[in-house]
């Protein structure tokens, strides 16, 4: 069982960055591929950001791509959002997810994830 809280998230302005957290408990990260996810009021659920750590592949929504970032620190157990220029389209909660490794499963739907943290707010002013 693994167990993941976001935190990082607050308000900024349009233009500004922020760096989420995903700390994972439980169980070693390091092996599973994680994920990043977003939902804004009246949206749904959508994806931003994963990687395959194993394989060294990383997946951007088009919408981030080029100025949104994923990396980890194994030591902490913790994966970490970059996010860079940001725009108000960006305001949602974040989530951050870890799945097994392996083959199986599209890391850009939400389906081959295990398990999901809580959330966390991120708010970009215009």
């Amino acid at each position: 069982q693994v167990q993941l809280v976001e935190s990082g998230g607050g308000l900024v302005q349009a233009g500004g960055s922020l760096t989420l957290s995903c700390a994972a408990s439980g169980r070693t990260f390091g092996s599973y591929d994680t994920g990043w996810f977003r939902q804004a009021p009246g949206k749904e659920r959508e994806f931003v950001i994963a990687r395959r750590w194993s394989v060294g592949v990383t997946y951007y929504a088009d919408s981030v791509k080029g100025r949104f970032t994923i990396s980890r620190d194994n030591a902490k157990n913790t994966v970490y959002l970059q996010m860079n220029s940001l725009k108000p389209e960006d305001t949602a909660v974040y989530y951050c997810a870890a799945a097994a490794p392996g083959p199986s499963g599209d890391r850009r739907t939400m389906t081959p994830y295990d398990y999901w943290g809580q959330g966390t707010q991120v708010t970009v002013s215009s």
